[in-house]
């Protein structure tokens, strides 16, 4: 193979050849064109002028690639058979011997996956670049694949080439590994600590069926702060909760933590959904000025048939009854939590139908944005994929999120809650029952009401011992009532599958509290007689005013 036909192919020797062709008159034409007095003269004139730096035009092709510390090779024909490589490459993969095949003689180039590539120079005649790919020894490199061919393809030597030029990144890609490496370990932190917060196992509450799933983003995509919750109230209410804290990582997962914990303790003082967000709100604000939450939380009772709900500034919920029909709450009801009420703007709550039969949808916005379009047409996407989705949450819940697209390498975090509440039939439907009296005051008001209570409790079939606890909790809560409380007065009876509840409601607000009684007291001891035979009481205030004061008794097997 004649060298020197391929260097005139290489950047320079073009100029270098004319140059060399035209040696006598280049200097002619230079000096005729100066004139005498146009030459700068140095200040001494016994200096001798510098001489120039020597010309790229005075060196060989091969000379440049042997003095280049990147490895070079040189390679001709279909079979791209070696015709040089420079002593960078000797050094970097060994000796090459010439005239061989690139596949036989130039194992690194298979390793690379340059073959296939440098066929493709061959055929196209553009140059090739392939980025930090790594040889068996663990080097990685940068190659490029550029096309060459001699001055006269005709002649013996004039088949096309391929000049190889690697460069060393294995530095650059050992860095790009361990901060892909910081980043999935970044990534697996925040995903394990959201996972950790978010609950375990669900509440199952008596009249409703729950299922939930969260999933994180993909790879290329941060952990956000995701979470839901369910939270039983007592007395057969549910609260339920869904929420989004506006960042990415381990902080938003953090935050989102101290947001779900702060609800769980507000909900435990049984107050309506806008006072428990007022609260969260302030809280948020505490927790970090900088961090936005939006929120929905929604509270179920069983005797009403619908959700008092309120919403900072989170997506409307969902309900599908059982003809599929999808209604949409209102708008959100409050500004994010962390705002502090902007613009003197405070939360209320609203009230939306929960029907037998029908079911119930909660979730964040990663389920129904998308950069293409615009998120109301995400949530009218979420309806109909609801008004077709059948079966139980889980099942309806894993529907969802094929329905709208998610994928593991979705872009953002999504959070979904489904709640049923079922249509009971038959024997199912047998384990459910509600009783109520109308309580008048005066002195007869406690004898009928434990004659009702007893009347009803033994209809129901419940053991001997259950109906004399029962009739003596409700003994205690009318007389509580009558003489702390105010008209109207109910007492209220209902069992389910798993419990025995007793409520019983009046006009004033003031809420009981358990206490001590001396023993000369003559009374203060009804709630705390409640407390020891009940599994659980408590008290809340009613929404138009007044209060109720309830027990639970834990059915037998």
């Amino acid at each position: 193979m004649n060298f020197t036909r391929w260097s005139a192919r290489l950047p320079g020797t073009q100029r270098r050849a004319a140059a060399r062709d035209d040696h006598s008159s280049v200097p002619a034409a230079r000096a005729e064109s100066v004139q005498p007095d146009a030459v700068a003269t140095p200040p001494d004139d016994t200096s001798e002028p510098s001489a120039p730096g020597p010309s790229p035009d005075a060196l060989s092709a091969r000379e440049l690639l042997g003095r280049l510390p990147a490895p070079v090779a040189l390679l001709h024909g279909p079979e791209h058979r070696i015709t040089y490589v420079n002593a960078a490459y000797t050094s970097a993969f060994g000796p090459r011997p010439c005239g061989e095949p690139a596949a036989e003689a130039m194992p690194e180039l298979a390793e690379l996956s340059l073959l296939p590539l440098m066929d493709q120079v061959l055929r196209s005649g553009t140059s090739r670049t392939v980025k930090s790919r790594k040889v068996l020894a663990g080097n990685s490199y940068t190659v490029t694949c550029t096309p060459l061919a001699t001055g006269d393809p005709e002649g013996p030597d004039g088949e096309a080439g391929v000049l190889v030029y690697a460069t060393d990144v294995t530095d650059h890609a050992e860095a790009a590994q361990r901060l892909r490496a910081s980043e999935r370990r970044h990534r697996e932190t925040a995903v394990t600590l959201q996972r950790s917060l978010l609950p375990q196992d669900l509440e199952q509450p008596d009249d409703l069926r729950i299922a939930a799933t969260y999933q994180p983003g993909g790879t290329d995509a941060a952990v956000g702060g995701d979470w839901y919750d369910v939270i039983t109230l007592g007395a057969g209410r549910t609260a339920l909760v869904i929420g989004d804290v506006m960042g990415r990582g381990v902080r938003a997962a953090a935050v989102m933590g101290q947001l779900r914990t702060a609800v769980r303790a507000y909900a435990r003082l049984d107050l309506p959904p806008h006072e428990v967000l007022q609260l969260l709100d302030v809280l948020a604000a505490e927790i970090d000025a900088s961090q936005i939450a939006t929120c929905a939380y929604a509270v179920h009772d069983p005797n009403e048939g619908h959700l008092v709900y309120a919403s900072a500034g989170h997506l409307p919920i969902l309900v599908c009854d059982e003809d599929g029909t999808v209604h949409r709450t209102e708008e959100p009801t409050g500004p994010p939590l962390g705002t502090g009420g902007t613009g003197g703007w405070i939360h209320t709550s609203a009230t939306i139908a929960l029907p037998p039969g029908s079911t119930a949808v909660l979730y964040t916005d990663g389920l129904v944005e998308r950069r293409s379009e615009d998120i109301d047409e995400g949530v009218a996407s979420l309806e109909r994929a609801l008004s077709g989705a059948k079966g139980s949450p889980q099942v309806v819940c894993d529907r969802l999120i094929r329905s709208l697209g998610v994928t593991a390498e979705h872009d953002d975090d999504v959070a979904v809650l489904v709640v049923q509440h079922p249509a009971r039939t038959g024997a199912t439907a047998e384990l459910f029952h509600n009783a109520s009296l109308e309580l008048l005051g005066g002195v007869e008001a406690a004898p009928r009401a434990r004659a009702f209570a007893g009347g009803v409790l033994a209809s129901w079939r419940f053991p001997v011992e259950l109906c004399d606890l029962g009739v003596l909790a409700t003994s205690e809560l009318v007389a509580n009532s009558l003489q702390h409380g105010t008209p109207p007065m109910r007492l209220g009876l209902r069992r389910t599958d798993r419990r025995l509840i007793i409520e019983v409601t009046d006009g004033d607000d003031h809420l009981p509290r358990r206490r001590r009684a001396e023993p000369a007291d003559e009374a203060g001891r009804g709630i705390s007689i409640v407390a020891s035979i009940a599994s659980s009481w408590g008290s809340r205030r009613t929404p138009g005013g007044g209060k109720a004061v309830w027990c639970e008794f834990a059915l037998p097997g």
